[in-house]
């Protein structure tokens, strides 16, 4: 935790990790994959694109041991050579994700076991139970081989353990076992484990701890949130695991990370980064038309690709938020991606666009996946940088004008923290037990959302978004540290949206930011479940939040359809016509908060839709409903006050997007978007320098964006006040 507690102090990136000097372009590169021997072709297309890193190796362990016991470490040898005799360092993957056929089957005890206690048939990826001790034992052989054969080669910046870890909940008979060992070290008796998660209900208590049922079976809320917390920490055990084998051979300089896929179940990104160097993952997105702005559609549930602009940001806040430091993207869009059939390569300049985003929210690397699209598998059409005719194209040149531009940029970019206006807590736990215990229908049925927190998380930071601010994302865990060491590091919104899931502190650390001058926006069910997700007796949203917020609310009701709602009188909430709120409507009494909008209806009426009181030097807002977007925007210009880091820019095109970062030299940069079609001209608020082209813009000057431009620009004697 003291690591921790230092990087929120520091907020930057551990020497190690390559690229905390300046932003990089990479990309996955598989030379063995080829049909043909093209390596000196492609790299030194990749060395004139300007590519600066390459991911080689990780999905390839019946490459490095064909067979069992027989290694064969000397094949990647001339793409490790070749890149660094043309400056190109290289990220080598560990393999343990992809296991070889021999090993499946001499060993077919290894395969992960769905919760119907069949096997997951070997074909794919992943298919393994990674706790089994055979397992371990042949991982660990292959994984030192790798590392041993290459950590001297003065290509290689980094490791990467693993891919994309998490993808299944293992119900093997081991994971069982340990799971039951872990409840007993952590309650000592059944009778505690009883009263912990209400096993009195339909008969559950237990008189053994060789009584308790499988997982597959099971109905008590309680009981999921305990598994999906063990899946998490074997998932983090094991990455941990690997990290610890690879820095036996591993060189000082040389950083371990692994590829995070955060929507995974059985990951936890804190949990999972807390023993690598650097957090890295996946960013993809639909391109195309969902990129554009405005962007007035409801897709709040922030899945496996984002879908619009804000979605982008988020993805690129999670990452950051691992660690709360710069990050590594370790994939990214570079043509289509997924399916065969659902093709949606960038149109001219998004690529650049979201390079640009994304190292404008912290990101060190931007690595495409992949270098060239795949001849054959699962992933024949998931494009590369090259097509399948593996000649430079229109993504190749772009590409390369990224690269080209980073590398111009240079110092500029060095050291960059972003703004921060708002703070979002996330909680992973919460996620979960809403998975189990969803609050939401999916729309239009009655049957529950797996995905209703995401929604619910993703309409409020959507709004946020849409109101111009700029956001941080903290687990619980990290803003309880936060506050207690750094308050005034800290942004002055703070906003935690279905945090349903939290211990018996945190209701009083949030009571805190708000009573020493911070703005608090708590949203339903937040508060509302203890740690072992029981509904905490007593009136919502419970006893601090509920005399910090003033209100307190008795029932409340899924909504079958959306209502309108209207601003109050004298509340200054400034609503468009037709905002409306979805899905559900806590029954909110107030007591001492006064109404910022109302439901039209003649049952729902009678309660706010949403509140705001004075509370200590700060303030507590609280929505009762899921806002739609124009509702959500409309509260979070309200809760900001328009006081964003961006706010000088004024009133800007519904089409431009402006966000800002400090670079190490305590300059301010500028990142302006044009998400459209329709070139447009601002005009700047300062005095400002082009990054890219040194043009010197005076205040009020026109600053011309065409169809999906971007352009960044260095203020000219920044003040030097900033955000969080």
């Amino acid at each position: 935790m003291s690591d921790f507690l230092e990087r929120v102090e520091r907020l930057e990136l551990p020497e190690r990790a390559a690229g905390a000097d300046r932003v990089r372009v990479g990309a996955a590169y598989y030379h063995e994959y080829q049909p043909t021997d093209r390596l000196e072709t492609d790299l030194d297309l990749m060395a004139s694109t300007g590519l600066s890193l390459i991911r080689v190796g990780e999905s390839v362990w019946s490459t490095w041991e064909p067979a069992d016991g027989v290694f064969d470490t000397d094949w990647v040898v001339p793409v490790l050579d070749g890149a660094h005799a043309r400056g190109i360092r290289v990220l080598l993957g560990t393999p343990t994700y992809a296991v070889p056929p021999w090993l499946q089957r001499a060993h077919p005890e290894i395969a992960a076991v769905r919760a119907d206690g069949g096997r997951v048939p070997w074909g794919a990826r992943q298919e393994v139970d990674f706790t089994h001790p055979v397992f371990r034992r042949y991982a660990e052989r292959v994984v030192r081989q790798v590392a041993a054969a290459h950590a001297d080669h003065p290509a290689v910046a980094g490791f990467q353990v693993d891919n994309e870890p998490g993808l299944l909940l293992l119900h093997n008979e081991g994971v069982f076992e340990e799971f039951v060992s872990r409840l007993r070290a952590r309650y000592g008796t059944v009778d505690a484990l009883n009263a912990a998660w209400g096993l009195t209900y339909w008969s559950h208590r237990l008189s053994s701890w060789e009584e308790l049922w499988r997982p597959a079976g099971n109905t008590t809320p309680s009981y999921d949130l305990a598994w999906r917390r063990h899946q998490a920490e074997l998932t983090a055990e094991f990455i941990a695991w690997q990290a610890g084998i690879v820095r036996e051979y591993a060189r000082p300089e040389q950083y371990v990370t692994t590829c995070l896929a955060v929507t995974r179940p059985a990951v936890d990104e804190e949990a999972v980064t807390e023993n690598l160097d650097v957090a890295a993952g996946n960013v993809y997105y639909v391109a195309q038309d969902e990129l554009a702005l405005p962007d007035r559609g409801r897709r709040h549930e922030g899945g496996w690709f984002g879908q619009g602009v804000w979605q982008l940001h988020q993805s690129a806040d999670r990452l950051r938020g691992a660690r709360q430091e710069p990050f590594l993207v370790t994939e990214t869009n570079a043509s289509s991606v997924d399916t065969s059939h659902s093709g949606r390569p960038g149109y001219d300049g998004q690529l650049r666009q979201v390079a640009w985003t994304l190292a404008a929210r912290g990101a060190r690397l931007v690595q495409y996946w992949h270098w060239h699209t795949l001849p054959y598998g699962a992933e024949t059409y998931w494009g590369g940088i090259l097509g399948h005719d593996l000649e430079p194209g229109r993504v190749q040149r772009e590409v390369a004008r990224v690269a080209g531009e980073f590398e111009t940029a240079g110092e500029a970019l060095t050291g960059l923290v972003p703004d921060a206006d708002v703070l979002f807590v996330r909680s992973v736990e919460s996620d979960w037990a809403m998975q189990c215990q969803p609050p939401l229908a999916v729309p239009g049925t009655f049957d529950p959302d797996p995905r209703a927190y995401g929604r619910i998380f993703g309409a409020f930071y959507k709004g946020f978004f849409d109101a111009g601010a700029q956001a941080r994302i903290m687990s619980p865990r990290q803003f309880a540290a936060a506050l207690r060491h750094s308050p005034g590091a800290l942004p002055g919104t703070l906003v935690v949206p279905a945090l349903y899931v939290c211990d018996d502190e945190l209701p009083t650390l949030l009571d805190a930011y708000a009573h020493s001058g911070g703005h608090l926006v708590l949203t339903f069910r937040t508060g509302y479940a203890d740690e072992e997700a029981r509904a905490r007796a007593g009136t919502a949203p419970g006893a601090v939040l509920r005399a910090a917020a003033g209100v307190r609310c008795t029932e409340y009701s899924n909504l079958p359809g959306s209502l309108t709602v209207t601003a109050a009188d004298d509340s200054g909430l400034r609503l468009r016509p037709g905002a409306r709120a979805l899905e559900w409507a806590d029954g909110l009494e107030t007591e001492g908060a006064v109404p910022l909008a109302h439901y039209e209806h003649p049952h729902f009426g009678r309660w706010p839709a949403a509140t705001v009181r004075d509370h200590g030097r700060g303030r507590v807002t609280y929505a009762g409903t899921l806002p739609d977007s124009g509702f959500a925007e409309a509260l979070a210009r309200h809760v900001t006050g328009g006081a964003t880091a961006a706010a000088c820019w004024g009133p800007l095109p519904a089409t431009v997007r402006v966000t800002s970062a400090r670079n190490a030299l305590g300059e301010r940069l500028w990142f302006v978007h044009n998400w459209a079609w329709e070139p447009v001209r601002v005009p700047v608020p300062e005095t400002v320098r082009d990054v890219l082209g040194g043009e010197r813009l005076s205040p009020g000057a026109p600053l011309p964006l065409g169809a999906w431009d971007v352009r960044v620009l260095r203020a000219d004697g920044a003040d030097e006040g900033g955000h969080g």
